[in-house]
């Protein structure tokens, strides 16, 4: 259960991209981008093969204004750069925490993209969270690097289920304390 109500999503700009709520002309990038087994498999909630419909029931979720979770697009049209680059999300949890989560399209891999999303969302910290902590697979380096290279902490190996795999996969575990 969420103590305080989330504020309302702002978009957050950087030097490279905007992060922007998520747009319903946003769907077919978004489609195409998680119908990529690359990308599908390096989530816990992106089916593969990716099901007809649920590209716009995450769009509607996406642009509901009272749920737990934020999505912002990691949009790049206004830098002369694709308009959906991936997606970045912020989880509400209770006692000021939150959950962060990003996908990169691959096109846009090894370019310093999720780093710089996840940094500028951090710097906004629109939940106002005292503490982020976000997951990773374990065969996925390139994102436990992204969040190390944030400043997030390690805290441990768990494991969660993803969709794609159809399996249970090792996780590790990281947290950022924004009090520091």
């Amino acid at each position: 259960m969420i103590i305080d109500k989330i504020p309302p999503q702002p978009t957050i700009t950087s030097d490279r991209f905007d992060l922007r709520p998520v747009r319903r002309s946003d769907a077919g990038l978004i489609e195409l981008y998680c119908a990529d087994e690359r990308v599908a498999r390096m989530t816990r909630i992106i089916p593969h093969p990716l099901p007809p419909g649920a590209t716009d029931a995450f769009v509607k979720m996406a642009m509901t204004p009272d749920t737990d979770e934020q999505v912002w697009v990691i949009d790049g049209s206004q830098r002369d750069h694709a308009e959906v680059m991936g997606l970045i999300t912020l989880e509400a949890m209770d006692r000021q925490q939150s959950e962060i989560g990003y996908w990169v399209a691959p096109a846009f891999w090894n370019t310093g993209i999720a780093s710089e999303a996840v940094r500028t969302l951090i710097a906004a910290n629109p939940q106002n969270a005292r503490q982020i902590y976000a997951e990773v697979f374990q065969d996925n380096p390139g994102s436990a690097r992204v969040l190390t290279n944030c400043g997030f902490d390690y805290l441990g190996d768990a494991e969660a289920f993803s969709v794609a795999r159809e399996a249970t996969v090792p996780t590790w575990t990281y947290v950022l304390k924004m009090d520091r």
